[in-house]
């Protein structure tokens, strides 16, 4: 399969097989409110690439192969970029979601020490506290949803990663930050209004919601950078503060608000549904959690590692990654593009790919012990230039909370069949939060 290549705008047009006699309405209706089953139903038709028509996007080109997904993700900004609209207008303008080209690459180069290397030491500690903090207070030999605790532990998490402190400002933020994100989820696979309606309405409340975040932000902007030890601070806020783009200049106050909101929202809610998904699923594979278990007690992560990736592969959150055709046209395996196509990678029927993965709806971590995930097939995260900045931050959240409760939690396992999938608008969760049963060691 050769890269994906841009065409002459004359080039002749090839383009995917549609759904026959399906109204548009219907095709939008389905892909907004039951996507993994009208990708699923698609893909066995068509499959490993087809054509719709939905809100938002328009036409839309879907491809399930992880060969298409490369080409995708290897092309060229200018020729396949930011997908139009994006989560920016959720997030806000200054969001990396917002940006593309040479002016997203500088942003990724001022958003990326946090997350790497050394600084990944740091959060650690917090993490574990977090978890202790939160699990202290959960109930024994009663099922519970875990996915509600991992909100709050990831949220708590992130909120100390990125201000470095506790106090009024970081409650305010608690308060608000998850039902805005539960509202916004909803909402970004939506169209937005032709008008205002009033401030009663998801999109009025996202507003009020984000007056009060800025309002809030503002003031520990300040605080930080009054703080004595500024210098020494290493926290994502006091960093980005801190940090200047190439010719020297800094990021601006609005901006950075607005890639803090991103990193809060697309961060924590991401991470703790993965979490709920891990509770289920080990839960339900005996020799799995005892496997987790023996391993916690040492100083290996080895298993636990490859238990993360498989459950990214097997009940992937995020299902889909999109990008905009703005040559005037691109070659796309046997297929030819025009300009003002989305092309979306599907990321779940990618990662139950028979060839890559066998066997693909057994869930088994083996599959990833002692071997790297093929990163063109395994892309929970996305993939190219826009894959997920905070990748490696959340990895070591999910690595340290699932070590921290083996440790402290004997987990019941259970018979009881997988829970079904739940959409929340953008992620897919544990229809029943992800329960379990514990007992304290």
């Amino acid at each position: 399969m050769t890269e994906t290549t841009v065409e002459p705008i004359a080039a002749e047009i090839n383009l995917p097989p549609a759904p026959r006699f399906v109204p548009t309405l219907l095709q939008g209706l389905g892909y907004a409110f039951f996507r993994r089953q009208v990708v699923t139903a698609m893909t066995a038709r068509h499959g490993e690439a087809f054509r719709l028509r939905v809100p938002l996007f328009g036409n839309m080109i879907v491809v399930t192969d992880p060969a298409l997904a490369k080409q995708v993700f290897t092309a060229s900004p200018e020729d396949l970029g930011n997908i139009q609209p994006n989560l920016s207008r959720v997030f806000g303008p200054g969001s990396v979601f917002a940006l593309d080209g040479a002016e997203h690459r500088r942003r990724r180069k001022l958003l990326t020490p946090p997350f790497h290397g050394k600084a990944m030491k740091n959060y650690e500690k917090i993490v574990e506290e977090e978890t202790l903090a939160e699990t202290a207070s959960w109930p024994e030999q009663r099922e519970f949803e875990t996915l509600e605790p991992m909100m709050r532990i990831t949220l708590n998490i992130i909120l100390r990663a990125i201000f470095g402190a506790a106090g009024s400002e970081l409650t305010t933020l608690r308060r608000i930050i998850p039902p805005w994100v539960t509202l916004g989820s909803r909402i970004a696979v939506l169209p937005s209004p032709a008008r205002d309606y009033g401030r009663f309405t998801p999109w009025g409340r996202l507003t009020n919601y984000r007056r009060q975040y800025d309002d809030t932000v503002h003031v520990l902007i300040e605080q930080a950078k009054a703080d004595p030890r500024f210098e020494e601070r290493t926290d994502v806020l006091a960093l980005l503060l801190r940090s200047t783009y190439e010719d020297g200049t800094p990021m601006s106050t609005s901006e950075i608000a607005d890639e803090l909101l991103t990193l809060l929202a697309a961060g924590h809610e991401t991470t703790a549904s993965t979490l709920a998904w891990a509770f289920e699923r080990i839960s339900r594979h005996p020799e799995v959690l005892a496997k987790m278990v023996a391993e916690a007690a040492t100083d290996d992560n080895q298993y636990r590692q490859a238990t993360i990736l498989e459950v990214q592969r097997n009940r992937t959150v995020i299902d889909f990654s999109g990008r905009h055709v703005y040559a005037p046209s691109i070659e796309l395996g046997q297929w030819r593009i025009p300009r003002g196509y989305s092309v979306t990678v599907a990321l779940g029927q990618a990662h139950v790919n028979a060839e890559e993965f066998p066997d693909p709806e057994r869930f088994d971590p083996e599959r990833f012990v002692g071997e790297r995930p093929n990163m063109i097939a395994w892309i929970p995260f996305g993939g190219g230039t826009r894959r997920c900045v905070g990748a490696a931050f959340a990895n070591m959240e999910m690595d340290v909370v699932l070590r921290t409760v083996l440790r402290h939690f004997v987990i019941q396992t259970t018979t009881a069949p997988g829970e079904k999938w739940h959409s929340r608008g953008v992620a897919f969760t544990p229809k029943k939060g992800g329960r379990i049963s514990v007992r304290r060691r």
